[in-house]
């Protein structure tokens, strides 16, 4: 390395994260502002579509962006998708009614897919193999810093400026990512798209992940998952992804390609981060329900607790990356970090009879620490195996099982706690619930972390699978696909 070329890499980097941060932002920081959106723009029953049309835009889009990124090179494909994202921002910031705004929050989704997917690619483009755990690192606690800030600048800038300013606050950021990736990321490699790029199965691609996206969001909650309308999207989410296998072995480029996904190692670690991301939402989503039922504790302070959780996650992934990048081996923290995980849900089912702050927010601090090792460290598995023209779309599988990890998560557990809580315990206030529903409460949140915890265990059993390929500490532009030997791959130093 030159002088000059560490500077160069955390501008880089700095402007990489830039770009990504109103994307993870635009998934909190609305929280506080839709009461407030509601009343000036429509009714608080269809507010909901402004979140729901941006996870479905961002879930479907990403494997095309990834795809786009291999082919045209992730630097010019980035900028593309965050000038994209900026005018979805303003465009949300100037609706004038909710039809408008719902649109404006679909291209701010489809946009924040090549944010999540191309930065996290960019960064190979960046480091070498070995310190790629240390940054995406970074881009882990970046995330959980957002989790937790989000909330609370969204309210700050609902109560003191306006709702509109939620989306006019992305664009000085984004503006000043996107002067830093002009002028500091690489290009990186590409492939020259000499083949048409797949409509058809993008399009495909994107009605299938649009369809199970809704089924798993609306499942439960809108509608009963016996119903017609989530029997219909489960049966075309079916049909539709037979007709993207059928597509893709036809097509000369296809937008997923199917022998990346027959690798092991790819779908083993996009496995991992599926189990890993649905049992998360164990916390993110039932632990602030239960301390407000259980220990009085406000919307605001149950948020507050869970930055045990984040601290964990920020500590971890930079110890991990920084272990990973010294030794080159990376699968110990991935089996480690899971069994952490599976044992701290099972801590929290055994606790939750005995509510207290203190032991909740121990144990999810000692879920952070596993989870930490897990997401960004089966990513540096999958770059090292996917290698330099097809880093895009491995990025973008990656990025798209663990999206849906979190979709089906939620849903799944949201299931399960509506079964053994009742209707009684989920239409009442968490703070003024009477002792029987506060009881229904806790054994429905007990449930709901043991599956949890064999969410996460399956997940171990799993990763225990993972053959691990020593990574390399060579240059980015250096690196060579791997050479096969008995089936396997075996990175060349």
């Amino acid at each position: 390395m030159t002088n000059g070329q560490p500077a160069k890499i955390s501008l880089g980097f700095a402007a990489v994260v830039l770009a990504m941060l109103p994307a993870v932002l635009d998934q909190t920081i609305l929280a506080t502002a839709l009461p407030t959106i509601a009343s000036d723009l429509g009714h608080l029953t269809d507010v909901s579509w402004i979140v729901t049309a941006y996870v479905v835009a961002a879930a479907a889009s990403m494997p095309i962006w990834g795809n786009l990124g291999d082919r045209h090179g992730r630097k010019l494909v980035l900028e593309v998708s965050l000038a994209v994202f900026l005018a979805g921002s303003a465009a949300a910031g100037l609706a004038q009614d909710l039809t408008m705004l719902i649109l404006a929050r679909t291209i701010q989704g489809a946009a924040a897919g090549g944010l999540m997917t191309l930065a996290m690619a960019a960064v190979a483009d960046l480091v070498s193999p070995r310190e790629r755990g240390r940054f995406q690192g970074y881009i882990t606690a970046t995330f959980a810093v957002a989790t937790v800030a989000g909330p609370l600048i969204g309210g700050l800038l609902v109560q003191h400026a306006s709702w509109r300013w939620v989306f006019y606050v992305n664009l000085p950021i984004g503006a000043l990512a996107l002067a830093g990736l002009y002028s500091r990321l690489p290009s990186g490699a590409t492939q020259k798209p000499g083949r048409r790029f797949d409509t058809s199965g993008a399009a495909i691609l994107a009605g299938a992940t649009g369809t199970l996206t809704l089924a798993a969001i609306w499942g439960g909650t809108r509608y009963a998952w016996g119903s017609p309308t989530i029997v219909a999207l489960i049966g075309t989410t079916v049909l539709l992804a037979g007709a993207l296998v059928v597509r893709e072995r036809r097509a000369a480029d296809p937008i997923v390609p199917l022998d990346l996904l027959r690798k092991a190692g790819v779908a083993i670690a996009s496995a991992g981060m599926f189990l890993a991301t649905a049992s998360l939402f164990a916390i993110t989503v039932f632990v602030p329900l239960y301390l407000q039922a259980t220990t009085g504790a406000t919307p605001t302070q149950a948020g507050l607790l869970l930055i045990p959780m984040m601290l964990g996650i920020t500590v971890s992934t930079n110890f991990a990356g920084r272990r990973v990048e010294r030794t080159g081996r990376y699968k110990v923290f991935p089996v480690t970090g899971l069994a952490v995980m599976a044992t701290s849900l099972v801590v929290l089912a055994l606790v939750a009879g005995h509510p207290s702050q203190t032991a909740t927010g121990i144990a999810i601090a000692a879920f952070g620490l596993g989870f930490g090792m897990v997401s960004q460290i089966l990513i540096v598995a999958v770059q090292n195996i996917a290698q330099g023209r097809e880093m895009g779309i491995a990025m973008a599988t990656a990025n798209f099982f663990r999206g849906l990890g979190g979709a089906i998560g939620a849903a799944v557990l949201g299931a399960v706690f509506a079964t053994r809580a009742g209707t009684i315990a989920l239409s009442d206030g968490p703070t003024t619930l009477g002792t029987g529903a506060r009881d229904e409460v806790i054994d429905g949140v007990r449930v709901v972390f043991g599956v949890a915890a064999l969410t996460a265990l399956a997940g171990l059993l799993i990763v225990i699978a993972l053959k691990e390929t020593p990574l390399r500490s060579g240059a980015p532009q250096d690196e060579k696909p791997p050479r096969q030997v008995g089936g396997e791959s075996h990175a060349t130093a």
